[in-house]
């Protein structure tokens, strides 16, 4: 059984490798137990209220970090995102199945919110949902609590006062660029409503960390250019360096996958591995090998270490009265982490790190000549009738142009 947004993106495909491909939502799970095991097999509690309460005891791992859901889906349509290429609506979800969830987890430090956009167009909702969550941590449920928020969640000056004291500790933010022109490129409109710098530098002040990611894409902006935003985020200190910086990902099916495909722009013989977003599957404006170099120089961030250095204390000088101990240091992580790519989402499971330490052969950068890694080997031995589910899905050909055998499901409407 298989299910996300691979499955949702290549459903034909699919079908070649599993028994139930879903492409609904986690509820359609119901419909396969049912068929498969028979309807005395499917929750009870689920039956009668349509929510479904994670079995958080089961998930024995989860002891510092957690996570719960109040709503699915955004409601902007930004030209890279997944959720745009399925034209997914936003939901809020009932508060008393928010309660449920938190008195499912029991008693627990932190607690993330999987929400795809925690900010919400309903103001009411937003209100009654801080309002929930004092009254719970003054109930001891938790300590602290993380969440995903669009920029329009900062254009209302008490979200900040009421999430600070319901015990938010960090808000994860899709600032993407600090350039407005590559903001309004990506459809990314909510990013202009604000000066990005001072409302990074409202959300610290109010004792929140402001957490974000970077988006560097090849195709239409020059490696120099990039170059000279790095070097005016690590020279900013009122602001957090970068959680991640990462290629544009022409994820399946968004906009930008398509307009990728229009003009000619996926390097030929790519495995649809190879959009990881640390590895060069778009045709650059600059020469190949300069991407690629300037690709290797910000997995590490390579020269600018000691900037960064730089950059941590000053902004231990600039908010060390506004975040606590436990706040400023989930905040300077992030300096450590942009240096040391095997830890960082850089480098994580689709990344560098994760490569080279499970000995993979030296990479390329390039995802026409990038190696296979040790995803493509079995952990143990199986029977050789399953060895085509361990070759990697082509996404290109030898011209570039999608390859057959997901035309089917990837071609424009």
């Amino acid at each position: 059984v298989a299910g996300g947004a691979a499955i949702r993106a290549l459903p034909t495909y699919a079908e070649n490798f599993f028994d139930y491909c879903c492409t609904g939502d986690i509820e359609q799970l119901r419909d396969v137990i049912e068929e498969a095991f028979g309807k005395a097999y499917v929750s009870t509690a689920f039956l009668e209220t349509g929510w479904v309460i994670p079995r958080f005891d089961l998930a024995y791992w989860m002891s510092i970090m957690t996570y719960v859901e109040s709503s699915r889906n955004c409601y902007f349509r930004c030209s890279y995102c997944s959720l745009t290429a399925e034209q997914a609506k936003y939901r809020i979800y009932d508060l008393e199945y928010v309660r449920r969830q938190f008195l499912a987890l029991g008693k627990r430090r932190m607690v993330h919110f999987l929400d795809n956009n925690f900010a919400s167009c309903h103001n009411q909702f937003v209100r009654d949902r801080f309002d929930l969550l004092q009254k719970l941590r003054d109930a001891g449920h938790f300590h602290g609590y993380g969440a995903e928020v669009t920029s329009d969640f900062f254009l209302q000056e008490e979200n900040l006062a009421l999430a600070y004291q319901s015990g938010c500790m960090a808000l994860f933010s899709g600032v993407e660029s600090f350039d407005t022109k590559t903001l309004v490129r990506f459809k990314k409109y909510q990013n202009t409503c604000l000066p990005q710098v001072d409302m990074i530098r409202r959300c610290l002040d109010a004792g929140i960390i402001f957490l974000y990611g970077i988006i560097f894409d090849l195709t239409t902006r020059r490696i120099a250019e990039l170059k000279q935003e790095l070097d005016f985020i690590i020279g900013t200190h009122e602001i957090t360096l970068p959680a991640f910086i990462t290629l544009a990902i022409p994820l399946l099916k968004s906009p930008f996958f398509y307009e990728c495909l229009r003009n000619n722009l996926f390097l030929p013989n790519l495995k649809l591995r190879d959009l990881d977003g640390t590895t060069v599957s778009l045709k650059p404006r600059d020469p190949l090998d300069d991407a690629v170099a300037f690709l290797k120089s910000i997995q590490g961030l390579k020269g600018h270490k000691q900037r960064i250095l730089q950059h941590m204390t000053g902004f231990f000088k600039r908010y060390r009265k506004a975040l606590n101990w436990e706040r400023m240091g989930v905040a300077q992580y992030n300096g450590f982490l942009l240096c040391t790519p095997g830890l960082s989402t850089v480098g994580s499971a689709f990344g560098s790190g994760f490569r080279r330490r499970l000995k993979n052969p030296p990479r390329t950068f390039i995802g026409s000549t990038e190696p296979l890694d040790a995803v493509y080997r079995p952990a143990f031995t199986i029977d050789s009738s399953y060895r085509r589910y361990f070759e990697p899905t082509m996404l290109t050909d030898h011209k570039g142009q999608l390859v057959e055998a997901l035309q089917a499901d990837l071609q424009a409407d």
